[in-house]
């Protein structure tokens, strides 16, 4: 009778073990997956961040060049200020 109690004892915290190890594994793999996203996610923004600025820069220089043609081309050349 006591064999079998222990053998008992003895599979139910095995067993309990296994789920708590499965368990922590899970959260872990759900933390990395998480962690993995939000570093996508900031990538991503920094990305169109940068794009954005390159396509604000590039507008303001062809803005400023198309000024500085028409005003040194113009005869006579216009009082832009």
């Amino acid at each position: 009778m006591v064999v079998v109690v222990v053998v008992v004892v003895v599979t139910v915290e095995m067993v309990v073990m296994v789920v708590v190890v499965v368990v922590v594994m899970v959260v872990v793999a759900v933390v990395v997956v998480v962690m993995v996203v939000v570093v996508v996610v900031v990538v991503v923004v920094v990305v169109v961040v940068v794009v954005m600025v390159v396509v604000v820069v590039v507008v303001v220089v062809m803005a400023v060049v198309v000024v500085v043609v028409v005003y040194s081309h113009a005869s006579p050349p216009p009082d832009i200020f």
